[in-house]
């Protein structure tokens, strides 16, 4: 038998309805602060993310689903979405609109890395761009309307962890400090991280490897290394944070995994997801466009992991209200289930969830599976009432029935019968 390949799952009925109600809180939410969906393509030109993403980070150096197409150039299943958003951004030259560019968008990555829970090597992200500004406020308010989604789909616990990174130059003073503190610590970290103590230092601070956490801990904090313009960004978004009433942890060794990031990054995180409990990162990235070909373009942005949020959805056992039938047609007879099968289309057209059952069943085993999809009501068509144009319809909560025609089924439903 064939089966998904390893990495990869089935979102079955089931689940389904709960992503589709988590997509459409976060596209209420989205839109209420002023951000429109964009669709970038699955795939790109590997250089979008080798240049854009960093060639010496883990995502590019190890985990890229790359192939070369039949005119032989290097194509890559997009393995985050900032840079394709970039990509666009640059390319249809919105830059010529003096406002700034509020996006967001939705659908699935892809990189090799080993599955674990809430990890696929195809996932899903929800991740919103602000292009155009700098100011510390977008930052602040991007993360407010994060934590009302959180709070909106019911994910329980979070910790916001916010610091900055500053500049390229205040980042090069900084890997000078880091180099030589590293060097002192070597035979402590990972090969992985011995590699980066020369190509990359900053990337070394970004290892979730447990053996080597005890030598990061020890490592200088970039905060020492801000220069004046950086460390004016980085308090005055702390003061946005703070009259929004947000809750946040200042942690110096927050970098994030990508080489595009400048000043602010952030992370939060839920206790409920164990060790690897990063649930949402982001910051800013005013050079990207710039390492992309483009002129100098100020961002700020997150992703955010559908599959570990959906994790944490406080869901229970049935199936969301939303996808509950309204009503239940219980055909009893050949004849009853040609006319139900019209019934169903009429109320079907009216708005009407309709479950239409086509398996031939006596009334006991009919109301036995209305109950359990949990279906509101049910409406009883036999011979007998084909006759009389009179259909029992039940109310399953409490059992009670009257008796209406066709047409008023809708009505009844309506107003809570």
């Amino acid at each position: 038998m064939i089966k998904a390949i390893k990495g990869t799952r089935d979102i079955l009925p089931q689940e389904s309805a709960v992503w589709n109600r988590v997509e459409e809180i976060a596209r209420e939410i989205l839109s209420v602060y002023g951000f429109s969906e964009i669709r970038t393509p699955v795939f790109e030109s590997t250089e979008l993310f080798a240049r854009g993403v960093g060639e010496d980070t883990d995502i590019v150096a190890k985990e890229m689903y790359t192939f070369d197409d039949r005119d032989s150039r290097s194509l890559t299943l997009r393995p985050e979405g900032t840079a394709s958003v970039v990509r666009a951004y640059l390319e249809h030259q919105v830059h010529r609109d003096p406002q700034i560019w509020k996006v967001y968008y939705l659908g699935p990555m892809f990189r090799r890395e080993r599955p674990q829970k809430g990890r696929f090597r195809q996932f899903h992200q929800l991740g919103a761009e602000v292009l155009g500004s700098d100011h510390p406020a977008i930052e602040a308010e991007v993360i407010e309307l994060l934590q009302l989604f959180l709070d909106r789909i019911g994910v329980g616990e979070t910790e916001l962890l916010v610091n900055s990174i500053g500049s390229s130059q205040c980042r090069a003073r900084f890997s000078q400090k880091l180099q030589v503190a590293l060097s002192e610590r070597v035979d402590a970290l990972c090969p992985d991280c011995r590699r980066r103590c020369r190509s990359n230092p900053l990337r070394v601070l970004d290892c979730k490897r447990e053996p080597c956490q005890p030598a990061i801990e020890t490592l200088p904090s970039i905060l020492e290394c801000l220069d004046e313009p950086c460390r004016l960004h980085f308090d005055q978004f702390l003061g946005h944070l703070k009259r929004r009433d947000i809750r946040f942890k200042v942690v110096p060794r927050l970098v994030r995994g990508l080489d595009y990031y400048s000043r602010t990054t952030f992370e939060i995180t839920s206790p409920g997801l164990g060790a690897q409990n990063a649930l949402v990162g982001g910051g800013r990235y005013d050079g990207l466009a710039e390492v992309l070909g483009g002129r100098p373009t100020h961002g700020f942005g997150f992703a955010l992991g559908l599959e570990r949020v959906i994790l944490l959805c406080q869901q229970g056992d049935s199936p969301p209200a939303a996808d509950r039938p309204q009503l239940f047609i219980a055909p009893l007879g050949e004849p009853a289930f040609d006319r139900a099968s019209l019934m169903a289309r009429d109320y079907r057209r009216q708005g009407i969830r309709c479950f239409l059952d086509f398996v031939p069943r006596s009334l006991k085993s009919a109301l036995r599976l209305a109950n359990k999809l949990q279906s509101g009501h049910v409406l009883i068509v036999g011979e007998n009432e084909l006759k009389t144009g009179a259909f029992p319809l039940k109310r399953m909560r409490d059992g009670q029935q009257i008796i209406v025609s066709q047409e008023e089924v809708v009505s009844r439903l309506g107003n809570g019968f």
